[in-house]
């Protein structure tokens, strides 16, 4: 019943679509033709072409694989420490939890967009998946605190109590009986986690710090913007905008798709819509 989070969701697959089965059914002809370079969308070239006479639209629905493996790559690291490194401190307390909540404040006292674009330039990057782990490092530590308090009220809970008192290994109570309560909330960070790693992603190519593939939609407009040109030229300006505007689209689905999925499992936010 929520407009917004099914807008979403058809958002979302559409996306997915295009990064899976896109490629496949759209071939990428990345051959010169400067006599080309630059045209507006036609009917020939729907997004038009780049500054070497390439078609726009083939490099979106190609580039898209690699937006969608650093963000969901960057998630699935983020939450997986995330969620170990908060249970642990939730449930073990004393010097730990002290420990790893004065890691955390560090972690959170410290600017993310530098860091992250400093490791990204030590680091050679040379594809969507290393890329995502780098993102992912500085992506928990907000997530591993909420666990945290989340896990402080949970076990005392008396389910958590009676495990405890049968003997239960830790490892038990963590995905056993804590993990099933918390995938609601979890889901929802998985999907901003992705949503901010793509935002951090295509900030930190726009910089030139990470050169993938010319296809991807950060090094898209790091060429349209400092490389070629682009931006002075009035005919070029659907290849600064064709990259900007999947970004934007593909964000917004995410936070729609969120917003249905809190919705869901939030009594509170059902009542009040």
């Amino acid at each position: 019943g929520n407009r917004r989070a099914f807008f979403g969701l058809i958002g979302l697959v559409f996306f997915i679509l295009m990064a899976t089965i896109g490629p496949l059914l759209i071939p990428l002809d990345m051959t010169a033709d400067y006599m080309a370079r630059f045209q507006p969308p036609s009917l020939s070239h729907i997004l038009g072409t780049d500054y070497a006479g390439r078609d726009i639209f083939q490099q979106i629905v190609h580039g898209s694989t690699d937006i969608m493996l650093i963000a969901f790559s960057t998630a699935v690291f983020g939450i997986l420490l995330a969620v170990i490194i908060g249970i642990l401190a939730g449930l073990s307390g004393g010097w730990i939890d002290m420990i790893i909540m004065r890691t955390i404040d560090v972690f959170l006292t410290v600017p993310a967009f530098p860091v992250m674009a400093i490791f990204a330039a030590l680091f050679r990057i040379r594809d969507p998946i290393t890329f995502g782990l780098i993102l992912a490092i500085w992506s928990w530590p907000g997530l591993a605190r909420s666990i945290r308090s989340q896990i402080l009220t949970l076990r005392k809970r008396e389910f958590i109590e009676a495990a405890e008192v049968m003997g239960m290994s830790t490892a038990h109570v963590m995905f056993k009986e804590l993990m099933p309560n918390m995938i609601p909330y979890i889901t929802i960070n998985f999907i901003n986690i992705a949503k901010g790693a793509i935002t951090a992603s295509v900030g930190i190519m726009l910089l030139g710090l990470v050169p993938l593939s010319v296809t991807n939609w950060g090094m898209m407009l790091n060429l349209a913007t400092f490389q070629t040109g682009a931006i002075y030229v009035p005919r070029a300006l659907s290849y600064l905008l064709s990259p900007m505007i999947a970004i934007i689209l593909f964000q917004y689905c995410l936070i729609c798709f969120a917003g249905g999925i809190d919705e869901l499992f939030d009594p509170r936010l059902r009542a009040n819509s």
